[in-house]
């Protein structure tokens, strides 16, 4: 009996991940099928435990259950800890001293490793002493923070609430070089990242013509079709790269599949084609 998979959210409908874990699995000889599902918002919790009850060994979480999801999991990894929320999810047997089995739920963060192997691996970015400016301080941010500041980025956030930035700025401080955008006109950056969710909206995050040049690479976490208003602003004024997220979308899904498979499937042909032609 093939291993289920899904992945929840609401909506769902949209979701990529389906056809990325399909991939994965026909690539890597793993015998799984992974499905959508689509949680009541408020009914998350429930869904989750229906899905175990129904055979479920994984699941990965999107919007809006990732803080949910983290509050729901009986353990956490390390990087879910720092980031504070979940969006990968598996069930383990822990034998215990009397010699029953108990089952916990464990969970992961995959987001943060997912945008680092996109920036290092794929874009071949040096992050080490980059001036790097992330626009937003919500959960996307959360979940990347911690990665970026190891690979040594000097990072800069700019939010429309100060007092949210600078909440999050004392919390991730000991881990490196994080402060809050001056206003500074002459500033500019190596990397800018939208981290808000502008491009959803089809809006425009703040960002100031002086903080890009010739040599920024401009990021959007959203990915999309067509160039987001974000990565539109960052070309107009002359950004050496503007770049979706769905490299980042593939290698966090990558690195699940490793949490749940043991197996590292390999993202670059998926990456190439944004999925056009493999899984139609």
């Amino acid at each position: 009996m093939s291993a289920s998979y899904g992945v929840v959210g609401h909506p769902i409908k949209h979701s990529l991940s389906p056809r990325i874990h399909q991939y994965f699995a026909e690539q890597t000889g793993q015998d799984m099928m992974y499905s959508a599902l689509l949680a009541p918002l408020d009914g998350f919790a429930e869904c989750v435990k229906k899905f175990r009850v129904n055979g479920g060994q994984g699941a990965n979480v999107t919007v809006p259950f990732k803080v949910e999801a983290y509050q729901l999991a009986d353990e956490h990894t390390s990087r879910a800890k720092l980031a504070q929320a979940v969006n990968t999810l598996s069930w383990q047997m822990n034998a215990q001293v009397d010699g029953q089995v108990k089952e916990k739920l464990i969970g992961d963060n995959t987001d943060g490793v997912g945008l680092l192997r996109d920036l290092t691996d794929n874009l071949q970015l040096d992050l080490q002493g980059a001036r790097l400016l992330i626009l937003g301080a919500g959960g996307a941010v959360r979940g990347v923070l911690g990665p970026l500041l190891a690979a040594g980025a000097q990072i800069v956030i700019s939010n429309r609430t100060p007092e949210r930035a600078f909440d999050m700025i004392s919390q991730f401080a000991h881990l490196g070089n994080v402060t809050f955008i001056t206003d500074n006109p002459s500033i500019t950056f190596d990397l800018i990242i939208n981290a808000t969710s502008a491009s959803l909206q089809q809006d425009l995050p703040r960002c100031e013509p002086q903080w890009i040049n010739a040599q920024t690479v401009c990021y959007d976490m959203v990915y999309a079709d067509k160039p987001t208003p974000f990565m539109q602003f960052a070309a107009a004024r002359g950004a050496e790269r503007c770049v979706d997220g769905f490299g980042m979308l593939i290698e966090q899904a990558a690195e699940a599949f490793f949490v749940w498979r043991g197996v590292r499937p390999d993202t670059s042909e998926l990456i190439r084609t944004r999925l056009v032609g493999l899984m139609n």
